[in-house]
């Protein structure tokens, strides 16, 4: 049996769409090769505001396919974003993707990070839906939740004590960004480029979005996951003592962000 999405909640569409900024999205999209009249394939697309954003750049010459492994999640997608040109069906990237089409583009981003021992499994199976030299665009974080100034001892250790759980006991890789270029490397991919930044930047006054986003996700994975906290009586007085202090200005936060992108190579 395959092992849950570890963030799915009732509230999982809202967060992902909260998150989700636009013009992120569309810088590295285009950066990375897509352009007007390309037939692009957004994996593990969520509430399908990423798969419409790519869609945008596409263009009416162009097409733009989600697909989720969330029957909700696509649901909502359709609700919100289906056109003529963008669609959206339930599959499982960790399963053959076939009957779903042939395409210019593909993107995953911030999904390989929750599949730590079949993340290249998966970017194999979609760079199947690939045409000879179409592009794979792969996004994801690196050292994902554990850059923090700021901190107590005591929190500190916590948190890093709960990323090495949540690793060995959710299949969960805080470092899935620096595996993406030898993902493509591995596969024989051509014209590899690989970009770095900072996905979050977190000082001063801390935005609602911010709130939401840590707060969700300290509270769905309390929940699912017994995990040892050192130095706390449990689950609900760490994430309190966290919150306390993620919202002090004083605080810096911030999480890399890494994406490789190259061109699928002919059939040998």
């Amino acid at each position: 049996m395959r092992e849950p999405y570890i963030m799915e909640s009732d509230d999982e569409e809202t967060r992902l769409e909260i998150k989700t900024a636009r013009s992120v999205v569309e810088e590295f999209a285009i950066r990375a090769g897509l352009g007007p009249g390309m037939r692009v394939v957004d994996a593990g697309c969520g509430p399908g505001i990423t798969t419409s954003t790519l869609g945008g750049i596409a263009g009416p010459a162009g097409s733009a396919l989600g697909f989720d492994l969330s029957e909700k999640r696509i649901q909502r997608a359709k609700a919100g974003y289906e056109d003529e040109r963008t669609r959206f069906v339930v599959r499982d990237f960790r399963e053959s993707l076939e009957g779903l089409g042939r395409f210019d583009f593909a993107w995953v981003r911030f999904a390989l990070e929750y599949y730590k021992a079949e993340c290249f499994d998966i970017t194999r199976n979609i760079a199947e839906l690939l045409e000879e030299g179409g592009i794979l665009c792969l996004v994801d974080l690196d050292h994902n939740c554990l850059n923090h100034h700021g901190m107590s001892p005591r929190l500190e250790g916590a948190l890093a004590a709960a990323m090495r759980q949540l690793e060995a006991k959710a299949n969960f890789d805080p470092y899935a960004g620096r595996k993406l270029y030898s993902h493509l490397y591995t596969m024989g991919f051509r014209d590899i480029t690989v970009a770095a930044g900072a996905h979050h930047l977190i000082y001063g006054e801390l935005r609602e979005a911010d709130e939401y986003n840590w707060g969700k996700k300290l509270e769905v994975l309390s929940q699912k996951l017994k995990i040892n906290l050192p130095g706390y009586a449990g689950p609900e007085e760490f994430r309190e003592d966290f919150m306390t202090f993620f919202r002090n200005p004083g605080r810096f936060t911030y999480t890399p962000v890494i994406a490789a992108w190259g061109r699928k190579p002919p059939r040998s």
